[in-house]
């Protein structure tokens, strides 16, 4: 009933460009909600949103992607078998379905529709764990971007399974679709990005998912992809003084090995 509502409310002529972008008070019942109204205050801030999207996804492509795509291709093919892109049908705007592009992260497994990724999943290649905490294999995603799929800032998109699975347990679940799906959303830099792990983790992740769509606005838009940038930044520094502290533990562990070893020669 939600869903054929806000279809019938995106098809009216929206004229007026509204000067302030309304909020949804987060005591309002979502039954309640007049989404018309809440749409022509937001037709302003709409266009913009989507006229940055398809700039900062042209930068992206070019600037990035055209030389990081041959890279990332190579070894993925190097590292595992299979397709350089791993496509999968994700509910999107209003519940439409389309097809989210990332980069291939797991072998090739028949649960990848119906199963999420869980911590030490051992789907996941070892380029693909890189590719995952450095957020790279969502590269591929600005070109949903700029088919008008997706917008860069939004709630992360899920397969229909967990879609279908969430919304028995959490009533009004696909309130969340009247906003695009994102690259990046507000639950992710709030730390629930990844597996979801409980019951509680599903409700979190649609509180924020709920607060930024009843909120959206400019300076909302900026602090999610700032954040981002550096919860990117942090992660992949972590990794990486990770491995080489793994690295250096290894080789000591070698060290006083071969010295066990050897001991008898040198008494």
């Amino acid at each position: 009933m939600l869903v054929q509502s806000l279809k019938k409310a995106t098809m009216i002529v929206l004229e007026q460009p509204a000067t302030s972008i309304e909020k949804i008070p987060a005591s309002v019942p979502l039954q309640n909600v007049d989404f018309r109204k809440i749409l022509f205050q937001r037709k302003r801030f709409l266009t913009y949103k989507r006229v940055l999207d398809v700039c900062f996804s042209l930068l992206v492509i070019v600037l990035i992607f055209s030389w990081l795509f041959p890279i990332v291709a190579l070894l993925i093919k190097l590292t595992s078998r299979g397709p350089v892109f791993f496509v999968q049908k994700r509910v999107g705007f209003l519940g439409k379905s389309f097809n989210c592009i990332k980069f291939r992260t797991m072998v090739i497994n028949r649960e990848a529709d119906t199963k999420q990724a869980t911590e030490n999943d051992p789907r996941i290649t070892k380029m693909g764990y890189f590719l995952r905490i450095s957020n790279i294999d969502e590269l591929p995603q600005f070109f949903n971007v700029l088919m008008g799929q997706m917008s860069i800032v939004g709630p992360r998109p899920h397969m229909h399974a967990d879609c279908t699975n969430f919304s028995k347990l959490i009533s009004n679940y696909k309130f969340r679709t009247i906003a695009k799906p994102g690259i990046t959303g507000l639950a992710q830099v709030k730390g629930y990005r990844g597996p979801v792990k409980d019951d509680q983790c599903i409700f979190r992740r649609f509180q924020w998912d709920s607060f930024y769509v009843r909120n959206q606005d400019y300076k909302l838009e900026a602090r999610i992809i700032g954040l981002t940038i550096v919860s990117t930044i942090k992660t992949v520094f972590e990794a990486v003084s990770f491995a080489f502290k793994k690295e250096e533990e290894q080789k000591e562990q070698g060290a006083v090995s071969y010295q066990l070893e050897h001991s008898k020669y040198l008494n």
